[in-house]
């Protein structure tokens, strides 16, 4: 991929927003009751002379004052922009957009089929999640993190899942855990495939799946934003087979209630992350 600037407005991105090429259309206006009709039910209800004026006035599409004014409903750009978050963060996780690289909002929007606006957006989200920075007058650059960094996310995670984890492998049940089973089978299938990209969407949602039987939406969601982050780097195909073995593995040992083993897998699965 060729990056380009805001200032020249770019060219088509290859290979990136293809989620969205279909998604990203005109915003379908929901029906809405006709005017007339809301006059014509309370004019209904009257009688005599009073009600057949009212409807001679609506038959010639006048306005009466027993109409009720219908507000134009406001169509919501946050769908679009969510559809665009969603498809950057794919490609920067199928390294698509590639770390050091500064990518325009104009190029991608072109790509996209919609204004820079929304991708600039977009990006805005991603620059305050870590994944790109803003470079002033050309766009955004997508970040590249160094082993420090990785360690460093790693060991938040480590700090907030394993005491985490550790305490619902001695309060929930084997029967929740083993609803579980199907997020940790799609983490293997993933890996097998080598597609880093679908990996790493199984990945979160075999972690969010966990932790949202803690019952805390937020725990959740800085857990997610931190794995977001510390995915980024690719890698390899035996790397991403290792891991999901480990995901079988935890899911395992949460069903037998081994909390040792537990505490031993979680504690390890964040190393080198």
């Amino acid at each position: 991929m060729t990056p380009s600037t805001d200032t020249s407005g770019g060219g088509p991105v290859k290979g990136v927003g293809r989620d969205v090429d279909q998604a990203v259309g005109e915003a379908r206006v929901p029906p809405q009751t006709r005017a007339s009709e809301v006059s014509r039910s309370r004019v209904d209800a009257g009688s005599g002379v009073r009600g057949e004026h009212a409807r001679g006035e609506h038959a010639r599409g006048e306005h009466t004052h027993s109409e009720v004014p219908i507000p134009r409903p406001v169509v919501q750009r946050a769908s679009v922009r969510g559809q665009i978050l969603d498809a950057l963060r794919k490609a920067l996780e199928s390294g698509e957009l590639r770390p050091g690289d500064v990518y325009s909002a104009p190029a991608l929007g072109e790509r996209f089929g919609v204004s820079a606006t929304p991708v600039r957006e977009a990006m805005q989200q991603l620059a305050l999640e870590g994944a790109v920075e803003v470079v002033p007058n050309r766009g955004f650059r997508v970040v590249e993190r160094g082993a420090r960094e990785l360690a460093e996310l790693a060991e938040v995670r480590a700090l907030i899942e394993v005491p985490v984890m550790v305490r619902l492998a001695g309060t929930v049940s084997g029967e929740r855990w083993a609803e579980l089973r199907p997020l940790a089978e799609a983490t293997v299938r993933a890996a097998s495939s080598g597609c880093w990209a679908t990996y790493a969407e199984s990945d979160r949602a075999f972690h969010r799946g966990v932790l949202a039987l803690s019952g805390n939406e937020q725990l959740v969601q800085i857990a997610e934003d931190l794995h977001r982050r510390s995915q980024w780097p690719r890698r390899g195909r035996g790397d991403l087979v290792a891991d999901a073995g480990e995901h079988v593995a935890l899911l395992d040992a949460l069903i037998a209630r081994d909390v040792d083993v537990v505490r031993g897998l979680v504690g390890g699965h964040f190393v080198g992350r």
